[in-house]
């Protein structure tokens, strides 16, 4: 009998781990499933290492890529060129995580049935770019190198990301010296990897610093005779400024000022609120991870610090990073973070919507008010408003020496204040020599293709 009731024990044990394993199986199964089908590798999903189903449109449902046989790029060129960093190439060669990111909303994965495609042809992700826009991004930035972007700073849609040089993933080109270098790169998305050094639009970052921590910036006045003295290093200033306020010194772009503002705040200070703004931090959205920028005057001599305050020395910034910091500008201090992906369907299914994601405070909105008067004033006073018919403009330009004898990086950064469109931007030109000859007109047409596309 005792034999018999330790077999029954024995049984009744094994049935019961048999249950538990059952069970642990079906919790993970709920919740890990659409991860383990779309895994890398995946046949259901990828072909050649590419995801390998669905259809990818802009903002006006205008084809960008048609994954049901093959790989099917849009008709245009200039589309195919501009598209290529965000959907991707045959061969893998362009680093494009936002589709995978959405692999189980794209194949119309469900949790019963399994991986299903609606008529064969997978799923339509919608982009937020304009094709529109983004073609004429390319066609102003020619033949140099860098990137154009603009977004909503009220719901983080991504109209424009232009990297350049670009290229056709129908006719890819050769790369490297037997092309003279003009294609070198092509396969980087300058907006989301690169980094750079960000020159006189820094000074917007240290503006804003003051304006926080200094009581009295705006009362003062700074002296400008072309150079200034720290110990015995010299800081220079393409122009003798002599007396000027904090406002006229932002729209000289005065180096020799602004010297004179980070000696008052000091490298901590600075650091403190580089960090604050997150100018250096990574961005994520959609998947993707941008690279992160630079500021560290940690033990820095006096003068370097003063160079790092109009963004030299060794500063370098991420263009996405620096774009959700004027959208924060625009935001009255509170940022969007910008996405690319805006909904995904499946037949008659929406299987992912895209929400605005709040970045928070980083500065308070009487800091964010006077910075947009300022930025304002540079372009009626300056720059000239002439440039952006029908739109509220204010921005910032910068010449940002990169040595190695070449020329200097030419970029622009700014927003648009007017209801209607409600955009931030940022042009960055390699070797373009100075921003508000190079960037600046670069800026005005991809502005007005926007304010047609959002029109």
């Amino acid at each position: 009998m005792n034999r018999i009731a330790l077999r029954s024990y024995i049984v009744v044990f094994f049935a019961l781990l048999l249950l538990g394993g059952f069970t642990f199986f079906l919790v993970e199964y709920a919740a890990q499933a659409d991860d383990w089908v779309t895994s890398g590798g995946s046949p259901h999903v990828y072909t050649g290492g590419n995801i390998g189903t669905g259809v990818v449109v802009d903002r006006e449902d205008v084809l960008l890529l048609d994954m049901t046989d093959g790989r099917t790029y849009s008709s245009s060129e200039s589309v195919r060129k501009t598209s290529v960093h965000w959907v991707g190439d045959r061969y893998g060669s362009v680093n494009a995580p936002a589709l995978p990111n959405y692999a189980a909303e794209l194949v119309g994965f469900d949790i019963l049935t399994g991986t299903y495609k609606y008529g064969n042809n997978g799923g339509v992700a919608k982009l937020t770019l304009s094709a529109q826009v983004q073609s004429a991004a390319l066609k102003a930035m020619g033949d140099h190198k860098g990137t154009v972007a603009v977004y909503n700073y009220k719901t983080g849609e991504l109209l424009c990301g232009v990297s350049t040089p670009g290229f056709d993933p129908d006719n890819v080109p050769k790369t490297g010296l037997e092309e003279g270098g003009k294609n070198e790169g092509m396969y980087v998305n300058r907006f989301t990897q690169s980094v750079y050094i960000p020159g006189s639009i820094f000074k917007i970052v240290t503006l804003a610093a003051a304006l926080e921590s200094i009581p009295d910036i705006q009362e003062q006045k700074f002296t400008c005779k072309g150079e200034y003295m720290i110990g015995d290093q010299k800081i220079t200033c393409e122009d003798k400024h002599w007396n000027q306020s904090l406002k006229m010194a932002f729209r000289n772009s005065c180096n020799c000022a602004f010297a004179q503002i980070a000696q008052q705040l000091g490298g901590e200070t600075l650091n403190r609120f580089v960090e604050q703004f997150g100018i250096t931090k990574s961005v994520q959205f959609d998947g993707i991870t941008t690279a992160k920028g630079n500021y560290d005057v940690e033990g820095a001599m006096e003068w370097d610090v003063a160079w790092s305050s109009v963004g030299q020395y060794r500063d370098q910034i991420n263009p996405c990073a620096f774009l959700t910091f004027m959208g924060a500008i625009a935001g009255d201090g509170k940022g969007v973070t910008p996405y690319l992906v805006g909904e995904v369907s499946c037949g008659n299914n929406v299987t992912y919507t895209a929400k605005t994601e709040t970045r928070g405070r980083i500065m308070s909105a009487s800091t964010a008010k006077i910075l947009r008067e300022y930025l304002a004033f540079n372009v009626e006073d300056k720059y000239g408003s002439q440039n952006f018919p029908g739109l509220t403009v204010g921005g910032k330009t910068g010449t940002a020496e990169v040595g190695g004898g070449k020329k200097p990086n030419a970029l622009f950064t700014g927003i648009v204040e007017d209801e209607q469109y409600p955009l931030a931007f940022i042009v960055v030109v390699e070797d373009g020599g100075y921003g508000a000859k190079v960037s600046l007109p670069i800026a005005a047409k991809v502005l007005q293709a926007c304010k047609e596309a959002l029109d």
